[in-house]
């Protein structure tokens, strides 16, 4: 994995956390004590985090630091479940494609 990958993981885990717990990047960052702006490039994958402020912003998200860093540590069943069908779908085409190139 890419450093932009996991940058990529951990802004989408962000966004959904403060979204579910109604936050807004403003009120997120106050009780970080981090600048909305600093979030805001986190958030775009701008900016990278210290150790400290990952554990500070798991916090206050009431959720594990490491669950931010996992690709699918925050998505409900039904969200994995159209995923998979999604990923079942599209390898079920690329199989029918190279049947047909045979």
């Amino acid at each position: 994995m890419e450093e932009l990958e996991l940058r990529g993981i951990l802004s989408n885990n962000i966004k959904r956390c403060r979204q579910i717990n109604n936050l807004s990047q403003t009120t997120l960052a106050e009780k970080v004590d981090i600048s909305t702006n600093f979030l805001s490039d986190i958030e775009r994958c701008k900016a990278w985090i210290s150790p400290n402020t990952l554990v500070k912003i798991a916090s206050v998200l009431k959720i594990e630091p490491y669950e931010l860093l996992k690709a699918d540590a925050l998505l409900s069943n039904e969200e994995k479940n159209i995923l998979q069908q999604y990923a079942d779908e599209n390898i079920k085409a690329i199989l029918s494609v190279m049947n047909q190139l045979r």
